[in-house]
């Protein structure tokens, strides 16, 4: 019989169909694995927002992993009971972002002001000379930004 931290290790190859380089358990969307005694297995899930096209994939995704490692019997529930945020991003994930050539979205405290948006370091040359160009990147959860440093445009994941 398989435990939790094999089943999450199980799921590190899953990875987020938009930025292949993160996994999902990186990413912070598998926010809870269950394991019964008789073996059977929830996997509990939150999208990054209400709406996303990705959801159907990466709940396939989990499923068709959970096949291949020989798991019969379990479900993925896809719940907005625990709000998915940024901070909930692994260090590892936040370091894929960056290797990536995504800024990762900056930490936050309570209550998150928009103005964190401004600020990103760039990930080309690590410069904090940069400005946000716009709020809306190739997906809606990403922004444009310039860096004055390098003078390369670059992506931030966007802190939510």
């Amino acid at each position: 019989m398989q435990t939790v931290e094999q089943i999450r290790e199980f799921l590190e190859e899953v990875k987020d169909p938009e930025i292949p380089v993160l996994s999902l358990n990186d990413l912070g969307v598998i926010t809870g694995i269950e394991l019964n005694p008789d073996g059977f297995v929830t996997v509990r899930m939150t999208p990054t927002f209400a709406g996303c096209p990705a959801m159907d994939y990466m709940r396939a995704e989990v499923e068709q992993s959970l096949r291949k490692h020989g798991i019969k019997a379990f479900e993925v529930v896809m719940s907005f009971d625990e709000p998915w945020n940024s901070n909930k991003l692994s260090e590892k994930g936040r370091q894929a972002l960056k290797d990536f050539g995504l800024a990762p979205p900056q930490p936050y405290q309570g209550i998150l002001d928009l103005e964190i948006l401004e600020y990103a370091t760039c990930p080309n040359c690590q410069s904090q000379n940069t400005e946000m160009r716009t709020p809306f990147g190739p997906t809606l959860c990403r922004s444009m930004h310039y860096c004055n440093d390098c003078r390369q445009m670059f992506e931030q994941f966007k802190p939510l």
